[in-house]
């Protein structure tokens, strides 16, 4: 190798070696130390408000509060008026009575102004209390066989036992009463298995022989509907009958009003001064001669 170049290279390294360097060092990115912080820390979520049975009670929205309020008063009124209490109560009253007095004054407005007076099961006194709206006005045994008699009399039939038990305070006893006197009998309807209590009327009853009685009771038509025992009626030459219950009385047929055609009539002038009228042309002849 060339002895030159290599006094040139040493000469290079001394140079390098006495002359300092410096290094650049490698910028880093700045972090923000305050959004690392928020990231970190989460506020926590706000807690849903918890719900009073107060607040619950009185808020105007809950249809179902309201509804269950009114039931309750309903419920109440039915039960002391079968105990026998018919007095009217006045709205604290009934409250009080049924242990509801924390009712919001929106739910008592709407109690006294729309649900209590249109309820068909309570009635408003004229003083603004209410008492229990019951089917039949009944006080005792008494005005129960009265009424029972009413519909046997008109042909109304009898009367089913739930309203007699709504109605008639301690019913249980006038109606067992009624029963040893022999003045009811119930019938039980096969559709629904509800009681109807009927007025046994004990004068249109009448000795049958039992022979008849056997015979009656030995032909079967369970399986029979009305259509096909009128049509065997009608084969053994016997007329069944029709007219079951009370017909109504049809409204009579208005005659139609016969449609004469109007003669047009024409106004006639004056006619009624015909005595007053006078011509003068008379009396002008005999003056222009007379002159």
């Amino acid at each position: 190798m060339d002895p030159a170049l290599l006094k040139e290279r040493e000469l290079f390294k001394k140079r390098a070696l006495t002359t300092p360097a410096v290094e650049k060092k490698k910028t880093e990115p700045k972090v923000d130390s305050n959004k690392d912080a928020k990231k970190k820390f989460k506020p926590p979520a706000p807690a849903a408000p918890k719900m009073d049975i107060n607040t619950y009670k009185t808020s105007t929205g809950s249809s179902q509060y309201r509804f269950g309020v009114l039931a309750k008063i309903v419920n109440h009124m039915k039960t002391r008026h079968q105990d026998g209490d018919v007095h009217s109560l006045s709205l604290e009253d009934i409250l009080d009575e049924t242990n509801q007095l924390d009712v919001g004054s929106k739910v008592k407005m709407w109690l006294q102004s729309e649900a209590l007076p249109s309820n068909p099961k309570v009635e408003v006194t004229q003083d603004g209390r209410y008492v229990f709206k019951a089917m039949y006005k009944l006080k005792d045994r008494k005005s129960l066989l009265k009424l029972l008699k009413q519909q046997d009399l008109k042909g109304l039939g009898g009367v089913m036992m739930e309203h007699i038990q709504e109605s008639l305070p301690h019913c249980d006893k006038a109606i067992k009463t009624l029963q040893n006197q022999n003045e009811i009998i119930f019938v039980t309807r096969p559709m629904d298995k509800k009681k109807v209590l009927f007025y046994n009327d004990r004068t249109a009853s009448m000795p049958i022989d039992e022979e008849f009685q056997k015979l009656w009771r030995s032909v079967a038509v369970d399986a029979m509907d009305d259509a096909k025992i009128d049509e065997y009626l009608e084969k053994q030459g016997i007329r069944s009958m029709q007219d079951h219950g009370i017909k109504k009385p049809s409204a009579p047929k208005r005659k139609k009003s016969s449609q004469r055609k109007r003669q047009f009539k024409k106004p006639r002038d004056n006619e009624h001064l015909a005595d007053v009228l006078e011509t003068y042309e008379d009396n002008t002849l005999t003056q222009k001669n007379s002159v």
